[in-house]
């Protein structure tokens, strides 16, 4: 039987040889039209000038990544100067989409342990529940939750209802409520990467670890966590690179003392009066910070698997 397995296993194989170019194709026509030309696109109009009355005049400078790291004045003839608003902003999305990741880690990691531990047909069940919200819009969601964290909305009336609070607590329009956002749009991206890992884990070593008297610390820490490291360090990835250009929770929830680069961006392409060669110098460097975070997990990824 083996043999027979092996032998159809290499007839496909010379079936199909020379054609690996001819079969992956349609997969590089798709990243071609979908990826590469709008990103080149965005590439080209960062070096682009800014038309008075909207759009671009096609003279190539880089006055665009001038805006966002200088700041020379009103009329543009003053000394530069270090423009710490556009900085800020971004140390801002960092540090918002970082809290994100990790509240999402915080409660995702249970959340995938306990899903992959049932049994029969209850697994399957907890994972309907956690992809329900996918069912339904993003920006639909937002406003759902922004109508529910309102001061005059259900989450206030019922705690005000139970006596635990005197007064309305006021979420909306704060760093809190876009933290809220964020980890509500983007956990289901940590539990089911952290599950998938979990469900590959022997649990035999945690047996073997309780025959040694480890604790349930030291299991958890020296053991289970190793293992199931590119799992978590995949859902980490996948919640904090949307989280860092999301416009949608911070237009919604945060307001104007909460914006975000992803907000900064949008405020560029909207309208004719928006700056389009700034707003793609601002994709271009988000575009580069992200490249930096994946490139410096391949790198880890490739050197635990050298080892």
């Amino acid at each position: 039987m083996a043999a027979q397995i092996a032998k159809k296993s290499t007839s496909n194989t010379s079936t199909y040889a020379g054609l690996g170019v001819f079969l992956m194709l349609p997969s590089w026509a798709v990243i071609g039209f979908f990826l590469v030309l709008p990103v080149g696109m965005m590439l080209i109009y960062s070096f682009l000038t800014k038309e008075f009355r909207g759009g671009v005049i096609w003279e190539f400078s880089l006055n665009a990544y001038d805006q966002f790291f200088f700041d020379r004045g009103l009329f543009g003839d003053a000394p530069p100067v270090i423009e710490w608003t556009y900085i800020n902003i971004f140390w801002r999305s960092i540090w918002q989409a970082g809290v994100a990741t990790f509240f999402s880690l915080l409660i995702g990691f249970p959340t995938a342990w306990f899903i992959a531990t049932r049994t029969g047909p209850n697994k399957s069940v907890w994972l309907f529940l956690i992809t329900i919200p996918y069912w339904v819009n993003l920006l639909i969601r937002t406003i759902s939750m922004k109508f529910l964290i309102r001061d005059t909305g259900p989450l206030n009336e019922w705690l005000l209802s139970l006596g635990v609070i005197s007064e309305p607590i006021h979420i909306i329009n704060t760093s809190f409520a876009v933290q809220l956002g964020l980890f509500y749009s983007y956990l289901p991206f940590m539990v089911l990467p952290i599950y998938a890992s979990v469900e590959r884990y022997n649990f035999a070593y945690s047996e073997v670890a309780a025959d040694l008297y480890a604790s349930r610390r030291a299991t958890l820490t020296k053991i289970i966590i190793p293992i199931v490291k590119p799992g978590i360090i995949a859902g980490c990835i996948l919640v904090f690179v949307p989280s860092l250009g999301a416009f949608l929770a911070p237009d919604l929830l945060g307001g104007a003392k909460n914006f975000m680069i992803g907000s900064l961006i949008e405020e560029q392409f909207k309208g004719n009066a928006g700056n389009w060669p700034f707003g793609a110098a601002v994709s271009m460097i988000l575009l580069s910070m992200v490249l930096v975070v994946l490139t410096f997990y391949a790198r880890q990824q490739a050197k635990e698997g050298a080892r």
